[in-house]
C-alpha cells in the first residue's frame, strides 16, 4: 500500500551551492499525489510552482540532482532528500521550500531519515504500483557506465576509485530492503577533494560548503574534522545518490542497479533509458508477499542506532 507522513516536518539549513539559508518543510499529502516541491519564494499560482517528481522533470546536471517545470521552476540538489523518502519507504508528500535548493544539512540523509520515522508513517488505503525491470538496460560515458538489471527487489552495486589514498578503490553492493538503507547507507555524506571545492568556489559553488557538511580529503589525508564515518564511506554515500536518483523515476524500483565511476548524470539517463523501452520493465502492484521487499518495510527507531 501507499504511504505518507503522520505528520508535517521541518528543516533548516544552508544551501549547498548558493550558500543561502533554507528553510524545508515535509507535509503529508493523499494517495496518488507522490512527491511534489512546492516553491515558497516564486509568486503566481501554486500549480505554476510547483514541480512533480518524475523523469519528464529530470534536467541533466552533473553535480546534483536538479528538477525543473515547464514554467521554468527548478529545485537542486534533491537527492539526499530523495534517497530518505525513498528508503523510508515514503510515496507521497508535499515538500514546500523558500528557495531553489534543498538544504545539505550534515551532507547525508540521516537528518532527513530521524525525523521521518520519528514523525511516523501512516498506511494509505491505495495500492502500491513498482517498476520491476525485465531486462537489462545501460548507459555509458567515457569510462563510467550504469546498469539496471532484473531482479526481485532493489539492490545496489557500486564502485569508485579516486587516486586520492583516503578514498582509494571502493566497492560494495547491498540490498535495500526491510531497513537496509537506514542502518547502512543514510549517515554517509557527500565527498570530495580540496582542489574540487578551490575550483567550485572559483566558479561560484560551493559556497555554502564546509567541512562539517562534506568530506573533505587531500591525498592520504582526511580534512574533516573527526574522520570518516565508515572506513568506506565514500563507496556507500555514491549508493545513496543511486537511492535518490533512481527515485526521480516517480514509483519504487525493482531491480538491480550497477555503478561504475557513475553519477547524477549517468543515473539519471538511465532512468529515462529504463522508461523509454517498453519492453525493459513492466508496472506492478505490490502485493503483500512483496511488501518485504520494499525499501522502507519494516524501518523502526532501532534501524536509527544500528550500524553495519
Amino acid at each position: 500500500m501507499q504511504t505518507t507522513l503522520q505528520c508535517s516536518v521541518r528543516f533548516t539549513g544552508v544551501a549547498l551551492h548558493s550558500g543561502h539559508d533554507v528553510t524545508l518543510d515535509v507535509q503529508p499529502a493523499p494517495a496518488g499525489h507522490g512527491i511534489v516541491f512546492e516553491r515558497q519564494d516564486l509568486s503566481g499560482p501554486s500549480a505554476e510552482r510547483r514541480v512533480t517528481v518524475g523523469p519528464q522533470a529530470l534536467i541533466e546536471a552533473s553535480l546534483c540532482t536538479l528538477i525543473g517545470n515547464p514554467q521554468g521552476v527548478t529545485i537542486s540538489t534533491i537527492e539526499h532528500l530523495m534517497a530518505a523518502l525513498s528508503g523510508c519507504g515514503i510515496h507521497n508528500a508535499l515538500i514546500t521550500l523558500d528557495g531553489p535548493e534543498v538544504p545539505i544539512l550534515d551532507g547525508s540523509s540521516r537528518p532527513f531519515v530521524t525525523a521521518f520515522v520519528e514523525a511516523g508513517v501512516q498506511t494509505q488505503n491505495a495500492p502500491l504500483m513498482a517498476l520491476r525491470v525485465l531486462r537489462p538496460v545501460e548507459v555509458r560515458m567515457n569510462d563510467a557506465w550504469a546498469r539496471l538489471e532484473p531482479a526481485e527487489q532493489l539492490s545496489i552495486a557500486f564502485e569508485i576509485d579516486f587516486p586520492d589514498a583516503a578514498i582509494g578503490h571502493q566497492q560494495l553492493e547491498l540490498e535495500l530492503c526491510n531497513g537496509t538503507f537506514v542502518r547502512e547507507l543514510s549517515d554517509c555524506r557527500t565527498f570530495c577533494r580540496q582542489s574540487d571545492v578551490d575550483f567550485m568556489r572559483a566558479n561560484g559553488l560551493a559556497l555554502g560548503g564546509t567541512y562539517e557538511n562534506a568530506v573533505v580529503v587531500e591525498g592520504a589525508d582526511v580534512l574533516s574534522p573527526g574522520g570518516l564515518r565508515r572506513t568506506n564511506e565514500a563507496v556507500r554515500h555514491k549508493m545513496l545518490d543511486a537511492m535518490g536518483d533512481l527515485a526521480v523515476a516517480g514509483a519504487p524500483i525493482l531491480g538491480r542497479y550497477v555503478g561504475h565511476r557513475a553519477g547524477h548524470t549517468l543515473t539519471g539517463r538511465l532512468v529515462r533509458a529504463l522508461l523509454a523501452d517498453p519492453l525493459a520493465f513492466e508496472w506492478i502492484a505490490v502485493g503483500d508477499d512483496q511488501v518485504h521487499s520494499m525499501p522502507g518495510a519494516g524501518v523502526c527507531a532501532a534501524d536509527l542506532a544500528a550500524r553495519a
